[in-house]
């Protein structure tokens, strides 16, 4: 989410005299150490780069831009440097971590982005300016951030174009996005329709099936009077889907797949592989 925010400074003309990014991290099979994709992307650039935030006390500039940082940056560093974030909640609702993934989970109705003043507590600051944008039945994480992220560095930009003005406190009762957990992607089929279908938009979403844990890519839903039938897969809609019970009216028509070991495919071609027996359940 940073990338984007990051490139689009640089080609309006502003100087980016350090990028701060986490170290690198070891990853895939073979164990080695790759950039984040800020850490990339600033390479390219030729921009100077650091994984130690103090870098910046006597860089040289004059504002820090934050974008998804995922750390509190220290008071004596905010002293040395004052900074603006680009938040991606419309403030105070959402504040810390996984703003975008608890706007979905909670079926809000709109999100946003918030460009704030940094501050010592946890996106407490005040706000210079936000724009609102709706969450479509169907939007993914994935759709949503690479959203918020245009829509963000679109008012950024123009906020340092014009000045930054005084920035507004934020009113009303804050909420707070705690980080995802693993066990949160698991989807439990007594749980209503409509919940299932936001945990899959997060991705990452997983059932069991004989045993072995099957990913659930994509997922949509269905308006049908049928319940008690939690985890029941049948073909009743179409003999060539895969139609999913849950815990309350409604079911869920599975779309993608991915089985443990193999990669992605049509869930209607898993189902014909898996052969699956009349009366059989996910989540078993």
């Amino acid at each position: 989410m940073a990338v984007g925010p990051l490139r689009a400074l640089v080609a309006a003309g502003h100087e980016v005299v350090l990028v701060v990014s986490r170290p690198d991290r070891r990853r895939g099979r073979g164990g080695a150490l790759a950039p984040s994709p800020v850490k990339a992307a600033a390479r390219e650039l030729g921009l100077p780069v650091t994984d130690r935030v103090d870098d910046v006390i006597g860089a040289g500039a004059e504002l820090g831009v934050v974008v998804a940082y995922g750390r509190l940056i220290k008071p004596h560093v905010l002293d040395a440097l004052p900074m603006v974030n680009l938040h991606f909640s419309l403030l105070p609702r959402w504040r810390g971590a996984a703003p975008v993934e608890r706007a979905i989970l909670a079926g809000d109705p709109v999100t946003g982005v918030c460009v704030m003043a940094l501050e010592e507590g946890l996106d407490t600051g005040a706000v210079y300016a936000s724009v609102e944008r709706p969450i479509g039945p169907d939007d993914t994480l994935e759709e949503l951030r690479s959203a918020l992220s245009v829509e963000g560095t679109e008012v950024l930009l123009r906020l340092l174009d014009d000045g930054l003005p005084e920035p507004r406190p934020q009113l009303g009762e804050a909420t707070y996005a705690a980080k995802i957990e693993a066990a949160e992607h698991h989807l439990d089929w007594s749980q209503p329709a409509e919940h299932l279908h936001r945990v899959v938009r997060l991705g990452q979403a997983w059932t069991t099936f004989r045993g072995r844990r099957l990913r659930v890519l994509g997922a949509r839903l269905v308006v049908a009077d049928k319940d008690g039938r939690p985890g029941l897969a049948d073909g009743e809609l179409d003999p060539s889907t895969l139609e999913v019970g849950t815990g309350g009216a409604g079911s869920f028509v599975l779309v993608d797949v991915q089985p443990e070991g193999k990669g992605p495919q049509p869930a209607a071609a898993w189902r014909n592989g898996a052969r699956l027996q009349a009366g059989e359940r996910l989540g078993t």
